[in-house]
């Protein structure tokens, strides 16, 4: 797999904090029926939101686009929990420097490229579907891995990431989000 055309995309920072990426295989990207279940009985954004589940993709339409491409890029930040920083802001600048990196890697000529973030969409303080209204961020509203079906856990992993379930808000959160590239 050549990669040294998606070299300079690996730099990245936000608000003075390093984020991680590696081009991977999108063959290590994993999806599984149960990633959405556990949206739903889990999370309090289930249905809720356009970017989540289930008006996202199935993990099924997932599977058969990202074996549409050869290569991709896993983006991991970390979020220690430390008194005065706001991890939500950071993460939300996070998913608007990725969708800006999308629109980038798109105009260098890799019109396929599609990023999916991490966590519930950010863009609005409250989604415009709540109150039966169009979403007005469509240009930039990304929805999630997990909210397509994507196995984080197992696909970090299978990347060299390391990250696991968290007992309690004290540890120190991790982040990823997958960028589809050619």
């Amino acid at each position: 797999m050549n990669t040294s055309d998606l070299e300079k995309y690996l730099k990245l920072e936000v608000d003075g904090n390093a984020v991680d990426a590696k081009i991977i295989d999108p063959g290590s990207v994993i999806t599984g029926e149960w990633v959405t279940w556990k949206c739903q009985f889990g999370c309090f954004m289930y249905g809720r939101g356009y970017c989540c589940p289930p008006e996202t993709p199935t993990s099924e339409q997932t599977r058969k686009m990202i074996d549409c491409y050869q290569r991709a890029i896993l983006f991991h930040m970390e979020f220690p929990n430390e008194k005065g920083v706001d991890n939500q802001k950071i993460a939300s600048k996070l998913n608007e420097t990725l969708t800006d990196l999308e629109g980038e890697i798109f105009k260098d000529g890799f019109y396929k490229a599609f990023i999916f973030l991490g966590g519930p969409c950010s863009l609005c303080a409250g989604c415009a579907k709540l109150k039966g209204e169009p979403c007005s961020l469509g240009n930039r509203a990304r929805p999630a891995m997990e909210a397509c079906g994507i196995d984080v856990y197992q696909t970090a992993r299978n990347n060299g990431f390391f990250i696991k379930t968290l007992r309690d808000t004290s540890e120190t959160r991790r982040r990823f989000c997958l960028m589809l590239v050619d």
